[in-house]
C-alpha cells in the first residue's frame, strides 16, 4: 500500500496551497509530462484565459493520472510553468488547481514564470509526479 505523508517542518511557514515536504512510498512512480490546455483533438481551450487554460490542464492531468491507475491524491510533486507570470495570477491558478487535491494534503509544488512555452497561445503547463502501489 502506498503511503504519502505531508510534513509541516518547524520553522517553515504553513501554506495551505502546497506542502514543503512530501514523503512517499509505493511500488510505482508515475511521471506525467507537462500538460497544456489542449483538448482531445489538439485544439487550444481558453485562448487568452489563464483560468480556463488551468482548468483544462487539470482535466488533462486527471486523465493522464487515471491512465496509470492514479489520482490527484497520489500526486507528490507538481511543477507549474506560467507565461509572463505576475503574483496576481496565483489566485487564478489556485482556484482551478486546489479543488483537485485532498484538503490539507497538497503536493510539493514549484511555480516558475517563463517567457514562453512550446507553442503560441499556451499560458500554462503543469507536470506531475505520483506514487502508487
Amino acid at each position: 500500500m502506498n503511503r504519502i505523508d505531508h510534513l509541516r517542518p518547524d520553522g517553515l511557514q504553513n501554506n495551505p496551497a502546497y506542502s514543503h515536504v512530501v514523503v512517499a512510498s509505493g511500488a510505482r512512480t508515475i511521471y506525467i509530462s507537462g500538460q497544456v490546455a489542449l483538448d482531445e483533438s489538439g485544439a487550444l481551450v481558453g485562448a487568452g484565459d489563464l483560468g480556463a487554460q488551468t482548468t483544462q490542464v487539470m482535466h488533462n492531468l486527471g486523465r493522464a493520472l487515471a491512465s496509470a491507475g492514479a489520482s490527484f491524491a497520489d500526486v507528490v510533486k507538481i511543477t507549474t510553468f506560467v507565461v509572463g507570470y505576475t503574483p496576481e495570477m496565483r489566485s487564478v491558478i489556485s482556484a482551478a488547481r486546489s479543488p483537485h487535491f485532498p484538503e490539507g494534503k497538497p503536493p510539493a509544488s514549484t511555480l516558475v514564470g517563463v517567457q514562453a512555452l512550446a507553442a503560441p497561445g499556451w499560458l500554462i503547463e503543469i507536470e506531475a509526479i505520483a506514487v502508487v502501489d
